[in-house]
């Protein structure tokens, strides 16, 4: 099979693993790439030598050279879908969610913890930003879907590890974190030690790995990739970026992530 080249740019195009990709780590999701890359050429798709780190990742998600990335089941479901294409997500058994699934904490202060979700009326919600399906929308549907809210106007962070220190320091009071991240959280983020869990929104599928819409023929061969890559990891790298395989989905499985949010009822604040 020949090389998979990028229309107007350099072969191998561009990848990013924006997602999960904390600087404490970073060495291990080289290796991680490097691994993906190598199964990659192994089946004639060319691949970059490196990731790309941008400071927005988003542009790269449709940039028609994207071997491969990692976006939010959310702008997926609401702005990718049928403009890239689905790989799948990864297995991440340490959470204990279904294979390829995941959901999110939610998370306060040791010392100020929730009995229920009731609790939270008059506590303030820090969330990374309003695209984010973990961070925002899943613990909007749990609240709305409970009869509750969360009245104060929320803090946005920019990010789930951002979120975990505003909630540690007292900016705000509870915030929802991506599973993954909240395990990557508690081994690198100090703020985290600060926090317990006091609920879990349902689970969805977890965060999608796409290619450009060039590559939709070939989505089998770079799922195969992929699932031989992350086999191959030696231990040492596994333990630290935490897939242990890929679970095939198709853009049907993200379209409920698109239905509309009963953001007023969970966040009355939200407007102020």
């Amino acid at each position: 099979m020949p090389e998979t080249k990028a229309k107007g740019g350099a072969p191998g195009g561009v990848a990013s693993l924006p997602m999960y990709d904390w600087p404490e780590i970073r060495a291990w999701t080289d290796a991680l790439w490097l691994a993906l890359r190598t199964q990659l050429q192994q089946r004639g798709i060319a691949a970059p030598d490196h990731l790309e780190r941008p400071e927005d990742p988003e542009p790269l998600w449709l940039d028609p050279s994207l071997v491969l990335s990692q976006t939010c089941g959310h702008p997926y479901a609401n702005q990718l879908a049928g403009k890239v294409t689905l790989i799948g997500a990864p297995t991440y058994p340490g959470i204990g969610a279904k294979p390829g699934h995941y959901f999110s904490v939610l998370v306060a202060r040791k010392m100020d913890q929730p009995s229920n979700l009731g609790d939270l009326s008059n506590k303030r919600f820090a969330f990374n930003m309003a695209q984010s399906q973990s961070g925002f929308a899943a613990p909007v549907r749990l609240l709305a879907d409970a009869g509750c809210h969360s009245r104060p106007k929320p803090f946005a962070t920019g990010a789930h590890r951002a979120s975990i220190q505003a909630v540690a320091q007292g900016q705000a009071d509870w915030a929802a974190i991506d599973a993954v991240t909240w395990e990557l959280a508690k081994r690198h983020e100090p703020a985290a030690q600060e926090l317990d869990v006091f609920a879990v929104t349902p689970e969805t599928p977890g965060l999608p790995l796409i290619s450009s819409v060039r590559f939709y023929s070939q989505a089998s061969i770079i799922a195969d990739a992929i699932d031989a890559a992350i086999d191959d990891l030696s231990s040492d790298v596994r333990d630290h970026v935490l897939p242990s395989g890929l679970k095939r989905f198709t853009p049907a499985d993200y379209a409920p992530l698109a239905r509309p949010l009963p953001i007023a009822a969970a966040l009355p604040g939200m407007a102020g």
